[in-house]
């Protein structure tokens, strides 16, 4: 893998804990879950540090359900979220996925993407729009916005990955998690890889995303086909299970 020696990966971002840390002295069971406490999660999280591939996809399946379930942040969401960031440049990290030359990291990246994309500048402006004063006393999903400079860090040494799939995903989580005001500085630089998924991504989604932070950050969008705001479930999410099995 090649890391970034770019000012992005020597960011002056806070440092994540290690996964160590967060596996340990985190009061899972006290943490609410779509299906529960938290209880479950640290033997879940385990599993991402599987050397079998399907196990590790099936663990951020689950995952994706228990912090993810219905698009929205519950407590457990961001220690689970700093986990997996945790663990980005871990070794198990460049395991293939089953039936694709893809390295686990990119997917691990996706789940990012993902979840950092439900807690959102688009989402919260779209869901006051909606339903006025519904996030005002949400501390839970501001608790993890306020995680998105530490992910950024995590994410950010990925940004140069010699592998085109990981440093897509690493372009489109840096892009969602740069809308934190302490994220501005880094905008100007992450242009040009919004400029690459515009250039190279065949996933709509993906690319909407690069164009909106483009469109956001005062970039001159005009040489690019306006996308058109696109209903709240087709967002860039995790792949899941999806290609588990081989395909047709």
């Amino acid at each position: 893998m090649n890391h970034s020696s770019s000012k992005a990966g020597a960011s002056r971002e806070p440092n994540l804990p290690p996964y160590q840390v967060v596996l340990a002295e985190t009061d899972w069971g006290s943490l609410q879950t779509a299906f529960g406490n938290g209880e479950c999660l640290p033997k879940v999280l385990a599993r991402l540090l599987e050397p079998d591939p399907k196990v590790q996809v099936t663990a951020l399946s689950e995952l994706s359900e228990l912090v993810g379930h219905q698009n929205s942040i519950y407590e457990a969401t961001a220690p689970v979220a700093m986990y997996v960031a945790g663990i980005l440049a871990h070794p198990v990290a460049m395991t293939l996925r089953p039936y694709r030359n893809v390295p686990i990291r990119a997917t691990l990246l996706n789940w990012l993407v993902s979840t950092a994309y439900d807690a959102s500048d688009e989402i919260v402006d779209r869901t006051e729009q909606y339903f006025p004063g519904f996030l005002t006393h949400d501390t839970t999903l501001a608790a993890f916005r306020d995680l998105r400079p530490m992910l950024y860090r995590a994410v950010a040494p990925f940004l140069q990955d010699s592998h085109a799939d990981v440093r897509e995903a690493a372009g489109l989580a840096a892009l969602i998690l740069a809308e934190h005001p302490a994220l501005a500085q880094r905008r100007d630089h992450l242009a040009v890889h919004a400029r690459r998924i515009l250039d190279t991504s065949s996933d709509a989604p993906n690319r909407r995303v690069a164009w909106k932070a483009l469109e956001a950050w005062g970039h001159d969008v005009s040489d690019i086909e306006p996308f058109q705001e696109e209903p709240w479930d087709c967002g860039p999410h995790s792949d899941g299970r999806g290609d588990l099995e081989p395909p047709f």
